[in-house]
């Protein structure tokens, strides 16, 4: 890093880019060449604003890769990987079951199953500091290694199913963010980025362990949604999709789930650390009653014992209740595990402020998509209204918090409450109404 020393005597840092070390000009340029060498070799498959979103994407990872160097050593761990896959391909999707590699580690579904134990196994390790004593270091340190590789494995299985669905056909391939079983992936690497970023931030990793509930029971879901809708298969996008703000809509609104569900985690180990020295089964109810809801929520998708995986959800059940049950018996070497108020407090207000940032840009975005494609910038559909509540819920969250100061349990509860309603938004709103948003129906 450049630095100078003043008349005073106190040292000036030196400018933004004089402060770059050689790695990270390296970076840049690797960055710039895979840039160009995919606008030369695939532009046949991309318009205007998609050639145009390249461009833009090119200095944007470059920004973050010098903002948070440990994303460097991610991206080039998936591209090489990714170009791995594609190499092997040969063009040729057969390939699949005749190259090792690609077998059982970098074709598109092995990587996201790949993906899918490593986040199980991250949340385990995570876990094992609450619940023994000594060596909490050690393994929190490996439940965040593993995290990392479960998000590295996530971008190599959403780089390769981009590739196989463009060697499917010139209209069946597209960005893997267009159904279920794709924003799910997406909605787990990027909500573990996140915590990762924070996790480096406040130099802590006990609050890996309520994070990365959230991170399994969306993998868990992704499994059921597998398992009974075979949703791994690429399949066409249906004609309202096709279009460029798919690729601008979708991900910034799952930067603002992924952010509320890291808040809402975040209270969740707040109000544990509050009822640790609660001796009285009745003034848990707090905790019995999130652990009730944690039990019930499985039920919502049981539509019998052997349909749709029913009995799939009977074991989700039966760790819901295993869990729930942790929490509550074992809430005091929790709590002292998790890192103090003001640090969870600062966690959940940042990790607020962003999601709402981005939920807001995502529903302006969403806006000017369904003027395109619909002719309206807004039209009551039970998807758009229960985004304005979402932005309107966490709207009064931030108020609330910088106008009138609120903090502790009240907000808490609400964060917890806010991530029910962005549930229902997301999945409920498509399983239990209609509308023009019917793409991800279950």
């Amino acid at each position: 890093m450049s630095s100078t020393l003043g008349r005073d005597g106190m040292v000036l840092q030196g400018g933004y880019f004089s402060r770059r070390s050689p790695w990270d000009w390296v970076f840049a340029a690797l960055v710039m060449v895979g840039g160009v060498f995919a606008l030369l070799n695939y532009q046949h498959a991309m318009d205007g604003y998609e050639k145009a979103i390249l461009v833009g994407t090119i200095p944007s990872l470059i920004g973050l890769g010098w903002f948070w160097r440990p994303m460097q050593a991610l991206m080039g761990g998936v591209a090489a990987a990714s170009l791995l896959a594609i190499a092997s391909y040969g063009g040729d999707l057969a390939r699949a079951e005749q190259v090792f590699w690609l077998k059982y580690f970098l074709s598109s579904q092995s990587a996201i199953l790949w993906m899918s134990v490593l986040f199980f196994m991250s949340t385990a390790f995570y876990w094992l500091p609450l619940l023994i004593r000594g060596q909490g270091g050690t393994f929190e340190l490996l439940g965040s290694r593993l995290a990392w590789a479960a998000v590295t494995m996530a971008l190599i299985g959403t780089m390769v199913r981009w590739y196989e669905g463009h060697q499917m056909g010139p209209d069946i391939g597209h960005i893997p963010v267009s159904n279920l079983y794709e924003v799910f992936v997406l909605f787990c690497w990027m909500t573990t980025l996140f915590y990762l970023y924070f996790e480096d931030q406040y130099r802590t990793r006990s609050m890996g362990a309520m994070v990365m509930l959230v991170i399994s029971a969306a993998v868990g879901f992704l499994l059921w949604y597998t398992l009974v809708r075979e949703a791994h298969e690429i399949q066409p996008l249906v004609p309202a999709l096709k279009s460029w703000w798919m690729k601008l809509h979708v991900p910034a609104n799952f930067v603002g789930y992924g952010m509320f569900s890291i808040a809402a985690m975040v209270a969740l180990g707040y109000l544990i650390k509050q009822q640790a020295e609660q001796t009285r089964w009745h003034k848990l109810a707090p905790l019995w009653l999130l652990g009730i809801v944690l039990c019930l929520a499985p039920l919502v998708f049981r539509k019998s014992s052997y349909e749709a995986g029913g009995m799939y959800w009977v074991g989700y059940l039966i760790v819901s209740a295993l869990i729930a049950s942790v929490m509550v018996l074992a809430r005091k070497p929790i709590a002292d595990r998790l890192p103090a108020y003001e640090v969870m407090d600062d966690m959940m207000y940042k990790s607020t402020a962003v999601g709402f940032a981005f939920f807001t840009i995502a529903t302006v975005l969403g806006a000017l998509w369904a003027a395109e494609a619909w002719g309206g910038y807004w039209s009551w559909d039970p998807k758009e209204t229960w985004a304005l509540i979402v932005w309107l819920n966490y709207a009064a969250w931030l108020h609330m918090r910088l106008m009138k100061g609120l903090r502790g349990t009240v907000s808490a509860w609400w964060a917890l409450v806010g991530l029910g309603v962005t549930t229902f938004a997301f999945l409920g709103v498509n399983m239990f109404l209609s509308g023009l948003h019917s793409y991800g129906e279950l």
